[in-house]
């Protein structure tokens, strides 16, 4: 007796999207900050705020369609990006709010500019803005290798970026803001993202050339003088950069991106000891000669030593004294005294508002938060099937993570004071919008990455294959 069986090509099983646990996930990045808002209100007012439920369906409409739109464009993404920078998001909008109510700025702001204007709800729309530039960048970007075809375009577009400001009057000293009219823009955070697209595509094509060709001094592997061409020019813009726009914190995440991605791609020590050898040359030969960057070193040196002349050692001296007052457990929501900075409580400062009123382990918490989303990137660089993918993940993480450390860096008195704004959660436009950008390529990566590959079809001139059994 013999059998004849049909082998046929058995598809992919197909991989659980992960969909609805981002759901649950943003139910709890939603009901998180709408408890946080009526904590705010008890503490300050003894009432529940009039506009809890407003904001409560604000935070859930906005996240509900971004939910809905990667449930329908990016079916496999990681279920954590999401949730995790609306949490993030909203728990800015309260804090700002917080500060929107104190009295001491209310006043401060009526004496300077005749009249005070509320950052928390201007801050609510651009936050709408950016989500809004997440759903396109879903919509539009249908496989992010796309970006790799315009590499040099890229460059040539952060480029523009970044020399932008130079032509428009410095703000509290630096160069960084581009105003048309009422309007105002911080051309650096975009140029964070188009930077990594550039990066992405140019060490893709030289990765090689850049690791294998090497000399070796002293137990490093140094690279050949030709081949040290693009860290000089980048190490060059960076320190342009810190010159005529007075601006530390973009220079050091532009050169740090650099060479992030760099040794990602080679797999070379040596280049991340010779990029902090530079920078650091690079550093101190311009606070040697840049006023506004020595007045930011000596602040960080010594805050309380020139304490009285106001400006950034005051700023620093007294986000010092947040930390310090508010404990392990914090002072409580509403119940600090971080307002007292002034006009940079809600923006680089606003850490010192969680570090007060949230105490040690609050500011922990939202530290873990900012290093879940870089790990999640991580993670989705290590899944990308495409060396491009994999070198655009790990560059857009590496651009969070250090913009990241170097405000809070700054505010914390580990390094000096930068300016740049605590991603989703510090007041500012640009910043808001822009990261909410890269957390939309994030996911489109991440979405590529997690999605099964399709069956192969079933050709129809294969032949059956017999098997026969006795």
């Amino acid at each position: 007796m013999s059998v004849v069986t049909n082998t046929t090509t058995i598809g992919a099983i197909d991989a659980p999207s992960r969909r609805n646990t981002e759901l649950v996930l943003l139910a709890f990045a939603v009901v998180i900050p709408v408890f946080a808002y009526a904590n705010v209100g008890l503490a300050m007012t003894g009432e529940m705020p009039t506009g809890m439920i407003g904001y409560g369906l604000g935070l859930g409409l906005l996240a509900g369609v971004a939910h809905l739109v990667v449930r329908k464009f990016a079916k496999y993404a990681d279920p954590l990006l999401l949730p995790l920078a609306t949490l993030l998001n909203g728990l800015g909008l309260v804090l700002i709010w917080r500060l929107d109510q104190s009295a001491r700025l209310i006043n401060r702001a009526e004496q300077r500019f005749g009249a005070f204007s509320p950052d928390a709800p201007k801050q609510l729309m651009y936050s709408a803005i950016g989500i809004a530039l997440l759903i396109a960048v879903l919509l539009i970007l249908k496989d992010h290798r796309i970006l790799q075809r315009y590499t040099y375009i890229s460059m040539a577009a952060a480029l523009f970026l970044l020399i932008l400001p130079m032509f428009f009057p410095a703000v509290n000293g630096a160069k960084i803001w581009v105003s048309l009219g009422p309007f105002s823009i911080q051309p650096g955070e975009f140029a964070k993202i188009i930077i990594a697209i550039f990066f992405s595509g140019y060490l893709m094509v030289k990765r090689d050339a850049l690791a294998l060709a090497s000399r070796r001094f002293m137990g490093m592997y140094l690279p050949r003088g030709r081949d040290l061409g693009p860290i000089l020019v980048v190490w060059v813009m960076s320190i342009l950069i810190l010159v005529f726009e007075t601006d530390l914190g973009t220079s050091l995440l532009f050169f740090g991106l650099f060479v992030i991605m760099l040794y990602v791609a080679t797999e070379r020590t040596s280049w991340i000891v010779f990029g902090l050898l530079m920078s650091a040359a690079g550093a101190v030969g311009v606070a040697t000669f840049e006023s506004h960057v020595q007045q930011r070193v000596n602040a960080w040196l010594d805050p309380f030593a020139c304490y009285d002349k106001l400006g950034a050692c005051e700023q620093i001296a007294q986000g010092l004294m947040s930390f310090g007052s508010g404990g392990v457990l914090g002072t409580g929501l509403g119940q600090g005294d971080s307002d007292l900075i002034g006009f940079a409580a809600n923006s680089d400062f606003i850490l010192s508002t969680v570090g007060e009123e949230f105490g040690l382990a609050g500011t922990m918490a939202f530290l873990l938060i900012y290093g879940l989303i870089v790990e999640r990137g991580v993670r989705t660089a290590l899944a990308a099937r495409d060396p491009f993918g994999k070198l655009l993940a790990i560059g857009l993480s590496g651009a969070f993570a250090i913009q990241v450390f170097v405000v809070a860096g700054g505010v914390m008195g580990l390094i000096p004071l930068t300016g740049m704004t605590m991603p989703f959660v510090a007041a500012g436009g640009s910043s808001v919008i822009a990261n909410w950008a890269l957390i939309g390529i994030l996911i489109r990566i991440s979405d590529t990455a997690r999605r099964p590959a399709p069956a192969p079809a079933p050709s129809p001139d294969a032949e059956m294959t017999q098997v026969v059994r006795p």
